[in-house]
């Protein structure tokens, strides 16, 4: 769950939260870091960088520990284990005490430079920002054909008309980040995630660069894992509080088709003569069709009631509400 710190009363918080997961990218750590201080001390105000290592097995921890111990404004989360990127976001977000956080890659792919364009459409009241990398470089055939696949496809079922969900290269406010919850490896599909409690999303135009040093950690078969977490990501905004809506039309479909051959095979006998017309010799198979269609449409009613009890128990056992609120307007001012 994701845990966001409360700022410290004695001193204000950073406007700004880089948040930047590491997995062995020794030879990437400190030219990112010179040149997200660059990009960040130009924008005149405070702000912190939130490095988290993802259990590298390179030089990658020493590097971070040495820049946290000579930068105050990093904190190295080191983490004890290789957990998988999602996991690493979920570990800077967590320890995130800026109003705006902005995450990003950690293998130079993400140009900082990029940064001031991604935080000017919270002026305009966005709560989320996403890079989108419109002019790709990467391997046709391994990464931008499957990307292209997926992002039509979660366009088309999360209804956020964005380019680029891949990407990690994005901008959230700090309150936003208190309502989503981080598992398994939805941190692409964050922006979907966020429409479903009412985030207002745009998107920048970002420099896509070839890795300049090191290898990919990714792959084709990636994008198997993003199929399944599409429907996943398509469950949890469209039935995780009505589960019932998602199982009981199947099962009022089946129950109806498999009624309908029970009925049919039962008004052919009594056409035909009760005591002449033998049903399991000459309708045996469609029977038993019938009979297992009826038998599945209760299945997927009881599978049903079931998530709605699930979902009921999750809701009121950790006090959560069903709404979530942008502002609440009073005489005295807006809180």
């Amino acid at each position: 769950m994701t845990r966001l710190p409360e700022t410290r009363p004695d001193r204000p918080g950073p406007a700004y939260s880089v948040v930047v997961p590491f997995y062995d990218e020794a030879e990437a750590v400190e030219e990112l870091y010179r040149r997200i201080v660059a990009v960040m001390d130009g924008l005149g105000k405070p702000y912190e960088m939130i490095f988290v290592d993802d259990g590298s097995n390179d030089a990658t921890p020493a590097i971070l520990k040495r820049l946290s111990e000579s930068d105050g404004r990093v904190t190295f989360i080191e983490l004890r284990r290789n957990f998988g990127q999602t996991p690493a976001l979920a570990a800077g977000f967590d320890h995130a005490a800026g109003d705006i956080v902005v995450a990003m890659d950690g293998d130079l792919q993400h140009a900082p430079e990029d940064i001031p364009a991604m935080l000017a459409p919270f002026e305009e009241g966005y709560d989320l920002v996403s890079g989108w990398r419109k002019n790709r470089v990467d391997n046709f055939w391994l990464r931008r054909l499957p990307s292209a696949a997926a992002n039509w496809l979660m366009k088309k079922l999360s209804g956020v008309d964005i380019h680029d969900f891949g990407t990690t290269f994005k901008a959230y406010r700090r309150d936003l980040l208190q309502h989503i919850r981080l598992y398994g490896e939805l941190h692409r599909f964050i922006p979907a995630l966020a429409s479903a409690v009412g985030a207002r999303i745009s998107e920048v135009p970002i420099q896509n660069i070839v890795r300049p040093r090191g290898k990919s950690k990714y792959g084709l078969g990636r994008t198997v894992r993003v199929m399944m977490d599409l429907l996943t990501v398509r469950f949890l905004i469209k039935y995780f509080t009505r589960p019932l809506h998602l199982f009981g039309i199947p099962a009022l479909v089946l129950f109806v088709v498999g009624a309908g051959i029970e009925l049919a095979i039962m008004i052919e006998k009594l056409e035909k003569g009760w005591e002449t017309f033998h049903v399991t010799q000459t309708r045996g198979p469609l029977l038993t069709i019938g009979v297992f269609l009826m038998t599945l449409s209760v299945l997927f009613l009881v599978t049903g009631l079931l998530g709605e009890l699930v979902a009921r128990t999750y809701y009121e056992s950790q006090g959560k509400h069903i709404y979530y609120v942008r502002k609440i307007h009073r005489q005295d001012g807006p809180s």
